[in-house]
């Protein structure tokens, strides 16, 4: 008995310091119990570790079972304890302890290993309801490793989530080969962390999944509060890039709604007569229609608006300075610092350079850039008659952006009557027997250099009889009224069922 506790309590002494290849030096194969204790001490990490050797008891000549209890000090998992035996074997003359896997630990099989896992007992990111946010482009991921957040708003508040990273971790069986989990050993309490609280109508956020389920583009719907700011659905399909918030685009016709604001201060009139050719030209460069259509005589500011006549904006352009554009966002909140409790670009509208540069910019090309988020604010923008800074994550908003200047009550009811016109005789007639009164602009983005010029679809707008307004962005998507339009009719659709 005394000459097979040698072994046994040599072995234990080099585990107990860390010291996988001398302790493996006492055991039957030291190569395989080397590998599996560098595993185990390098996965736990212990600060400290005690092991205590019980009483032997002889098995039958040439065997004697040890039984013994290990304590372990593990950062983030604080004490670890359990209780193990191990057989002590006489062979050629030597006493060897005779390793295993449960030798190490009872739960342990061969190609197993001891691991830490972190406790996922962490806060969530809520709806509106206070239910889980059911959205994972907004939601993010979280390091399974870690514990900690690694994307979206899971990154943005890891401290609240986790509780200042006191989330704790807990003892598992893994796998050697793949690091998988297979078993939990210990667990941790409850993690300190608070939840946050979103925005988002499930309702809403569903009806617009849905509305994107089927579509072969990267796709983008942003559904808002023109009232409150309120950001009730954030979709992106494919998810990763948050293009619902982040992404930034030029956002072709849409920027129309902009461009009819500042004519329209300036003193046109929806009644004006409009001329609507299929080209016009600045300096040599030509700017037409969607497939070159024209207007006949007699046609209006509301019909070139609602057909989304490039070449009348582009010629209209002399009754626009340098500024006209860039003042005329900012009453739409373009351009300003956002406080939305989460990651967004919020536009860019530059004063103009050239003449060229003029034209571009008022059919929301050349260097005019938004996001999808950014275009359903304009749309409630026109609704609610003020601009009202968009918010995610309200209880992290310290301050609202205010825009510097504001829309005249006149020109918004002018836009509110245009967006109508858009739905019930113009481009966005795919809404037209919808209810809820919607008003809309589409919009058709050329971008790239490809030749003819690649387009993003776009539609903008709200909703007559309630609070919402939205944008729908297909990236690459073709046009804003025949292939952004479906999706958005059937966003509305779905809300109305």
């Amino acid at each position: 008995m005394t000459a097979a506790r040698k072994p046994m309590a040599a072995f234990l002494a080099a585990w107990a310091e860390n010291d996988a290849r001398k302790a493996a030096s006492y055991t039957d194969t030291p190569d395989n119990a080397a590998s599996l204790l560098t595993s185990v001490m390098t996965n736990l990490k212990p600060s400290r570790t005690t092991i205590v050797n019980g009483d032997g008891r002889t098995e039958e000549q040439g065997e004697v079972r040890f039984p013994f209890s290990v304590a372990m000090t593990v950062p983030g998992a604080g004490e670890v304890t359990w209780r193990s035996r191990a057989q002590v074997t006489h062979k050629s003359g030597t006493w060897k302890v005779e390793f295993t896997s449960p030798m190490i630990h009872p739960e342990l099989s061969p190609g197993q290993t001891l691991a830490l896992k972190s406790d996922t007992n962490r806060a969530k990111v809520l709806d509106t309801h206070g239910d889980p946010l059911r959205a994972d482009s907004l939601v993010g991921a979280v390091d399974p490793v870690s514990g900690k957040g690694t994307s979206g708003l899971e990154a943005r508040y890891d401290d609240i989530l986790s509780g200042g990273g006191k989330a704790g971790k807990f003892l598992v069986v893994a796998d050697r080969q793949s690091g998988l989990a297979l078993k939990n050993l210990t667990k941790t309490g409850p993690s300190d962390g608070r939840p946050v609280r979103t925005t988002i109508d499930p309702r809403i956020q569903k009806a617009a999944a849905d509305a994107v389920s089927g579509a072969e583009q990267n796709a983008a719907v942003v559904a808002v509060n023109p009232r409150n700011g309120h950001i009730l659905a954030a979709v992106n399909r494919p998810g990763g890039l948050n293009r619902a918030l982040e992404g930034r685009y030029p956002p072709g016709s849409t920027f129309k709604v902009v461009t009819a604001a500042a004519l329209l201060k300036g003193g046109t009139r929806p009644s004006d007569s409009a001329a609507c050719p299929k080209f016009a030209r600045v300096n040599g460069q030509r700017f037409e229609n969607q497939n070159q259509f024209e207007l006949p005589a007699g046609s209006t500011f509301t019909d070139v608006f609602a057909q989304s006549c490039n070449t009348y904006f582009v010629n209209a352009r002399s009754r626009l300075s340098e500024t006209d554009l860039h003042d005329t966002a900012q009453a739409f909140g373009i351009g300003g610092s956002w406080d939305v409790g989460a990651t967004t670009y919020d536009g860019s509208v530059p004063v103009t350079t050239s003449d060229n540069d003029k034209a571009a910019a008022t059919i929301g090309q050349a260097r005019v850039q938004t996001s999808p988020l950014v275009m359903a604010s304009i749309a409630a923008t026109v609704k609610n008659g003020t601009f009202n800074q968009p918010m995610l994550v309200p209880d992290a908003v310290k301050k609202k952006f205010s825009a510097p200047t504001a829309l005249d009550s006149e020109v918004t009811r002018q836009l509110r009557d245009l967006m109508r016109a858009t739905v019930t005789t113009g481009s966005a007639h795919a809404l037209k027997d919808l209810p809820g009164r919607p008003h809309a602009k589409t919009g058709t983005a050329e971008f790239g250099t490809a030749d003819p010029p690649r387009t993003h679809a776009w539609m903008i707008g709200y909703q007559g009889d309630s609070d919402l307004a939205w944008a729908v962005l297909l990236e690459d998507g073709g046009s804003g009224g025949a292939d952004a339009g479906p999706v958005a009719a059937r966003f509305l659709r779905n809300l109305a069922r």
